[in-house]
């Protein structure tokens, strides 16, 4: 009889293989990844890669959904509190920690792209899309409703479009980025000039 396999091993071998996933696709871009790369990066071997995970479809999303999970997991008033500010809760959803502009994004856009932009005419693709961006436009949204709320902003705008322009201004950069390079579209200083914009739309008092 095999011994019994804690659940708290499965999760720390499924991390693993995700983190190899991670560099594997970061290093070959989505189409070109293989499952064979990430058995090799991972030291695995074909059965200990498909124990969990049956594809690389499956495994990608398995992927960026860890990453989507990181903010759902801590609720919205305590992510406010925790920042300090509904301003720095805002800019925090799509600068990361640093909560400042720089030359570097993702580096897993090139990869999410190429997943999303090839698959636009699959069914589970869209579906998972549009699941991913209505995720990312309610906790803006929400941030922006409880800056409101709390005396914070004062909008020009409303909040609903300004949450879509900041989603779309990202994912703008995020498809340049990947054609063209940081150099050639001054990543940096055009995420400052979202920021002031921001600052100028949401009339954040300060």
């Amino acid at each position: 009889m095999s011994p019994k396999v804690s659940q708290e091993h499965k999760e720390q071998r499924r991390n693993q293989l995700l983190q190899a996933a991670e560099e594997v696709f970061i290093e070959h871009g989505y189409e070109n990844t293989t499952m064979k790369h990430v058995m090799n990066k991972a030291g695995v071997s074909r059965g200990g890669l498909y124990q969990y995970f049956d594809n690389k479809e499956d495994l990608f999303e398995a992927l960026i959904g860890e990453q989507q999970q990181e903010i759902i997991d801590e609720s919205l008033k305590a992510m406010i509190e925790k920042q300090g500010s509904h301003w720095d809760a805002l800019l925090l959803t799509f600068l990361g920690e640093s909560k400042k502009p720089t030359d570097h994004m993702d580096p897993l856009a090139p990869s999410k792209l190429e997943y999303f932009i090839t698959g636009r005419n699959d069914t589970r693709r869209r579906e998972h899309a549009k699941e991913r961006y209505d995720h990312a436009y309610g906790v803006t949204e929400k941030i922006i409703i409880a800056g409101i709320e709390a005396g914070e902003f004062a909008p020009r705008f409303d909040p609903d479009v300004i949450a879509r322009y900041i989603i779309s201004y990202v994912d703008g950069l995020a498809v340049d980025h990947a054609i063209v390079g940081s150099e050639s579209i001054k990543l940096k200083e055009q995420t400052e000039l979202l920021i002031e914009y921001l600052r100028w739309g949401l009339n954040v008092k300060e």
